[in-house]
């Protein structure tokens, strides 16, 4: 298969869809979900057979990739915006908000917003990736500010924005120095000076602290966390999860290319970077969860906490000039991500699932006695909330080992055991969603409606946070294999 059929299939069918949907009436609207249902499952296709060959395929003068953990990511990709367009149509139909709020455009900005997130997964040259982390980030600008007539989506989208561009700004920065130093934008190039010796290295190190800088701003986390709370809670509750799950892939993505493809000879310094980066995450992220009474807040700090584990995955892979535990390293971050990203989805989803019109179901006091009303979802999000907090045998634990075992690996158990301690921590605020679903009495009695589709994928979305978590070794082994192979191209 051609490298690019993904990508190309992606833009006509959006392209067409944007179209067709100007002609259609608002009852008619199912229409562009089935299409952008449509469209996934092609791009699936084409990204599938690509997975399936194993091989790295270099097009567009170096500045595209295919390589294994490319096509795994955007496989994951696919698969969380279809669970979240799922999840958003009974939303929006709840609410009357298909020709309004989540009309056509919703649909449309999502799929833009998953070609940018496919050119950075395939990004092999700076400038290439940035193009797909603009093309991403201007989608969700305007997907936070949808609600026009909300004053509190709007303030989101206005920090959300001038934050980005800010966050964008230095990663720009941060390329501009690197190219000066190397005078090249190709990642394999800019990898190849480094290791030469014969440029300074303060003019990398400076230019490598701008990048990390933006980075971290786009996974969220500390101490360019300032938007995450205020845009979870800002967005329409299908906004939120498409900011929360996809994008989080295509950033490990970027950090890959950036770093441990592009930047590794300067490993020693980065590493120390995201090192500092992972432990006030998961401090901050953690600590401040606790105190949050908003359901979408208190996930949106968890969020936090969780890109500090993909971080401390990433920092492990090179001891000194020791690059064995690479592979393992940077496929139990990868792995980690995967898991976060679809045990994110049911959460979010089940908010969804719960929420009606006039009713946000976001705050904790929502879902008071939620098993007296229906047992089913309460065990769906008790299952999600263990995942969340590293219970085995939840998937979550698994992801947890796997990144812990990485570090230990490195020498740094104070570091792993201050992982654990604030994994503890982390899990009183996880557990008080369970407690207050079981033990507290109903503070809403309304009926809970829910359409099929939703209530087979909702299902099925916690089917597999228990599934991975029993037999953690195929999705693991697949993350393994991508890496390694890789790495080795």
């Amino acid at each position: 298969m051609a490298p690019l059929y993904a990508e190309v299939f992606l833009l006509v069918a959006a392209s067409a869809i944007l179209l067709i949907d100007m002609f259609l009436a608002e009852s008619k609207r199912s229409i562009t979900y089935v299409l952008s249902l449509l469209t996934l499952a092609g791009c699936a296709f084409f990204s599938l057979a690509d997975y399936n060959t194993g091989a790295t395929v270099y097009t567009f003068n170096n500045m595209f990739v295919s390589d294994p953990m490319a096509n795994l990511l955007k496989l994951a990709s696919y698969g969380a915006v279809a669970v979240t367009l799922v999840y958003s149509r009974q939303y929006a139909h709840q609410r009357g908000m298909l020709g309004d709020t989540l009309g056509g455009e919703f649909y449309i900005l999502a799929l833009f917003a998953l070609l940018g997130q496919m050119v950075m997964i395939s990004g092999n040259n700076f400038l290439s990736i940035y193009l797909g982390l603009e093309l991403m980030s201007l989608s969700l600008y305007a997907l936070v500010a949808l609600r026009r007539d909300h004053s509190v989506s709007t303030e989101a989208a206005m920090k959300y924005f001038i934050l980005g561009a800010l966050a964008s700004g230095f990663l720009l920065y941060g390329i501009s120095m690197l190219y000066g130093a190397t005078g090249s934008l190709d990642v394999t190039e800019v990898a190849l000076k480094a290791a030469s010796g014969t440029i300074k290295p303060t003019i990398l190190v400076f230019g490598l602290v701008f990048v990390v800088a933006g980075l971290a701003f786009k996974l969220g986390a500390v101490p360019f966390h300032m938007w995450v709370p205020d845009v979870y809670q800002g967005s329409p509750t299908p906004v939120t999860l498409l900011l929360g799950a996809a994008p989080k892939l295509a950033t490990f993505a970027i950090c890959v290319r950036l770093l441990v493809e592009g930047m590794l000879p300067l490993a020693k310094d980065w590493q120390q970077m995201l090192m500092i980066l992972a432990v006030l995450s998961l401090a901050v992220g953690n600590l401040t969860a606790i105190a949050q009474t908003n359901l979408k807040r208190m996930l949106a700090y968890s969020t936090i906490a969780q890109m500090g584990f993909v971080l401390l995955g990433l920092m492990a892979g090179v001891v000194g000039v020791d690059k064995s535990n690479a592979a393992a390293a940077y496929s139990s971050a990868l792995y980690y991500s995967v898991v976060y990203v679809f045990t994110t989805l049911g959460t979010f989803g089940l908010i969804m699932v719960l929420s009606r019109q006039g009713f946000e179901a976001d705050e904790l006091a929502d879902f008071k006695g939620l098993s007296k009303r229906s047992p089913g979802y309460a065990l769906i999000m008790s299952l999600l909330m263990f995942s969340l907090a590293g219970v085995p045998p939840m998937v979550g634990f698994a992801a947890k080992f796997s990144v812990l075992q990485a570090v230990l690996q490195t020498g740094a158990t104070w570091l792993t055991v201050l992982a654990v301690m604030f994994s503890l921590i982390g899990a009183f605020y996880y557990l008080r969603v369970v407690k207050v679903m079981w033990f507290d009495e109903p503070a809403d009695t309304a009926p809970i409606s829910v359409f099929g589709d939703t209530k087979l994928v909702l299902g099925l979305n916690a089917l597999a946070v228990v599934a991975f978590g029993v037999i953690p070794g195929p999705l693991l082994n697949a993350c393994l294999a991508a890496m390694t192979k890789t790495l080795a191209s």
